[in-house]
């Protein structure tokens, strides 16, 4: 598998005749924590790295107060990325390269990007709020593929956001001392106070504050389903996309969250809170893998259902009522699991009796049900591998169930419409053995397909697929309905039908796409149960 750097990534797509060329100019907005210089060129402004948090060192485990500076600051390069374990700027396969960063790493990574048109001609624009993905580890608002400029083009104001990710943004550590009660959510109370950031500046960068759209892939859609869930974020957005949340979007409960801070403190060998505020980034990052073993494989590294910042799990009772009135956006891959099963291609060379051992362990049924789920996948795919069934089945568990439940349980309970879509569109790359996996719709919507050629390919069929997904994204921000001239009439979701927006090499709306693989999934254990069930995870 052809490898590269994901520095030498951005220089050659930013060199060979993709990137920009026109003259970049200079352009000065004053925020309220100070004035900002960002590069204006080809019609779009950009404002990168900009703090809207103060630096966490000396406070870390703490909430943030919002950053101010003296003079004029340029913001014209990428802020820092938050610590983690991540491959980075080392080789990492060149289909993927575009959805990686190298940019520097630090605690001081509370910093978000701005693009905007830079001729506006409305009053105000609607603002699109991206949280990045990576679960709750890894991950930053600055790979080239997640570039807002080709977005901001069509008459929306891009937003993008640096935060704390894993130990330094999820580690609960409120049952030690009072100071630390924000600890476990310090990651999500970043993205509020990003969000607040919006409310008052994005006007200065031509945004409407009253209609802002947060939207987030894999992690970052969790991200959103966390926001929608904490009463402080309430009235900071007005619209949300979900793509592709993954059982993830299951918080850490008090218990969870406590006996993670006891593995980590075993795992350092130290029993005072202090060890933890002295240790260098470096020594914090080594013990998340360690600790997480020791809670056998569950990465509670997460947010935290405190009763207070997140006083209940997403789309449960107790908190779907506090966005009943936002819209929702929400959908799918087909074959999410296989990017990362691209990564190792011996997980698609398996006899049946393999996969089938694999899927029982997997979904934590019987064999004679792990048989029953690949039959019912087999019988529309009679050419499928059994390694290629069994990716499917992964992918659906952790992915699929997540976003249709959400979206069931918002049909059922809110008035605000839910839109669900199902992304079917092949990538040509690798052969076609990638299908349609996790991450593919990035491209699409944020209009840098040309940044992600080694990903989607170079068929002239991929800029179809992305005026049709970025032009209802931006028409959902604009009104709260994804209706565009490209697409058919999308219903809002139902239980009754359950039409799906399909995007494919034509696209159409179906009702209850897969409807029998959905079902016989649902009769199936959940990928991640809720602590009162056990506290199982595969």
């Amino acid at each position: 598998m052809e490898m590269m750097c994901a520095l030498d990534y951005r220089r050659r797509n930013e060199s060979n005749g993709e990137g920009r060329r026109q003259r970049a100019e200079r352009r000065v907005v004053d925020t309220v924590g100070g004035k900002l210089r960002g590069v204006t060129a080809d019609g779009v402004s950009a404002f990168r790295g900009i703090p809207y948090g103060d630096t966490t060192l000396g406070g870390r485990f703490q909430q943030a107060a919002p950053a101010r500076w003296t003079g004029v600051r340029d913001a014209d390069r990428y802020g820092p990325s938050a610590p983690q374990i991540h491959p980075g700027a080392t080789a990492v396969p060149i289909h993927l390269a575009w959805n990686f960063d190298s940019e520097r790493r630090s605690e001081d990574c509370l910093v978000l990007n701005v693009f905007t048109p830079a001729s506006n001609s409305w009053d105000t624009l609607p603002v699109m709020v991206f949280f990045h993905g990576g679960s709750f580890a890894h991950g930053s608002a600055s790979p080239i593929g997640l570039d807002g400029r080709n977005l901001a083009e069509q008459g929306v104001v891009v937003v993008s956001i640096n935060h704390r990710l894993n130990v330094f943004g999820h580690l609960y550590l409120g049952h030690y001392h009072e100071r630390y009660a924000d600890s476990g959510n310090v990651g999500l109370l970043d993205a509020v106070l990003a969000l607040r950031w919006v409310r008052e500046n994005i006007s200065q960068f031509g945004g409407d504050p009253t209609s802002v759209t947060i939207f987030g892939q894999s992690g970052g859609g969790s991200k959103v389903a966390g926001l929608m869930a904490m009463p402080a974020a309430k009235g900071l957005f007005h619209r949300a996309i979900i793509q592709s949340a993954s059982s993830m979007l299951r918080f850490a409960t008090i218990e969870e969250a406590a006996r993670n801070a006891h593995h980590l403190l075993e795992v350092l060998q130290s029993s005072r809170l202090s060890t933890l505020d002295d240790l260098p980034v470096k020594a914090l990052l080594e013990a998340v893998p360690r600790t997480v073993a020791a809670a056998g494989g569950v990465d509670n590294f997460r947010p935290v259902i405190d009763g207070d910042h997140l006083p209940a799990q997403p789309f449960d009772a107790d908190s779907i009522g506090l966005s009943s009135a936002v819209p929702l956006l929400i959908g799918w891959c087909e074959t999410e699991q296989r990017a990362a099963f691209s990564l190792a291609p011996e997980n698609y060379d398996q006899t049946r009796e393999e996969a089938l051992e694999r899927v029982g362990r997997f979904l934590d049924v019987p064999r004679r049900v792990a048989s029953t789920v690949m039959s019912t996948y087999a019988r529309p795919r009679p050419h499928d591998s059994p390694g290629d069934l069994m990716t499917l089945i992964y992918g659906d568990h952790r992915y699929r169930r997540t976003v249709t439940r959400a979206a069931e349980l918002r049909a059922a309970t809110v008035e605000a419409p839910t839109y669900a879509y199902l992304l079917k569109w092949k990538s040509p790359v690798l052969g076609g053995s990638l299908r349609s996996p996790h991450m593919l719709c990035l491209p699409f919507v944020f209009r840098n397909v040309d940044h992600a050629t080694e990903f989607v390919g170079r068929e002239t069929d991929r800029y179809r697929l992305q005026e049709e997904m970025s032009q209802a994204w931006v028409a959902f921000a604009r009104t709260g309905r994804p209706v565009c001239e490209k697409l058919p009439h999308w219903p809002r979701f139902s239980l009754s039908g359950r039409p799906t927006m399909v995007f494919d090499r034509h696209t159409a709306v179906e009702n209850d796409p897969a409807a029998g693989e959905r079902l016989i999934l649902e009769s199936c254990p959940p990928y991640m149960p809720a602590e009162a069930e056990g506290g199982r995870r595969h």
